[in-house]
């Protein structure tokens, strides 16, 4: 098994979500590891992989937003500072892939399904491979503890209960 490196200057974490059930916010974890091993990543059921985004780095372009969701409302930071993804199991779907395994928001479990597309493999101007992969999933948010929301007078609520994570990777063969 090869270990492989995320090149974060080339990679995202993000996620999307109805916002006032008319328009979608966007955001990303700036901050995040993954453990990535694979006998070959053009057959990535050969992987395990493994992630941890660190919720306090989380960016949607506006501090207040921000500041309220790091808080004891959504993601309660001080207690729970990561988002952990563990793989349990990987099977191919056609040219694609089926990334399953275990999502932890706020000591909560629940297994999840990535579909993940091989964005392909190549050789950067220094020699060195790399591989592309751009991975989504929908999660219910309330599944985690995640139920902070207010009513619009119109209607509706101001945030969406389907959260979609979208992760864009770039990585490359560790070095010893």
């Amino acid at each position: 098994m090869t270990k492989w490196v995320v090149d974060q200057a080339h990679s995202s974490v993000g996620f999307e979500v109805k916002h006032m059930m008319v328009s979608k916010v966007k955001g990303q974890f700036e901050a995040y590891t993954a453990d990535v091993e694979a006998a070959d990543l053009t057959d990535l059921t050969t992987a395990s992989i493994a992630f941890k985004f660190d919720v306090a780095s989380i960016n949607t372009r506006n501090e207040d937003r921000d500041n309220h969701l790091k808080s004891a409302d959504f993601f309660d930071v001080e207690k729970f500072p990561t988002i952990d993804f563990v793989s349990k199991s990987i099977t191919k779907d056609g040219a694609d892939f089926k990334v399953t395994g275990d999502l932890t928001i706020k000591e909560v479990t629940k297994e999840v399904t990535f579909n993940v597309e091989f964005g392909g493999k190549g050789t950067n101007p220094w020699g060195v491979e790399v591989y592309g992969f751009e991975a989504e999933a929908k999660i219910n948010r309330e599944e985690f503890n995640l139920t902070w929301n207010a009513a619009l007078e119109t209607g509706g609520v101001l945030v969406g209960k389907d959260v979609k994570i979208k992760v864009e990777l770039e990585v490359n063969p560790a070095t010893a």
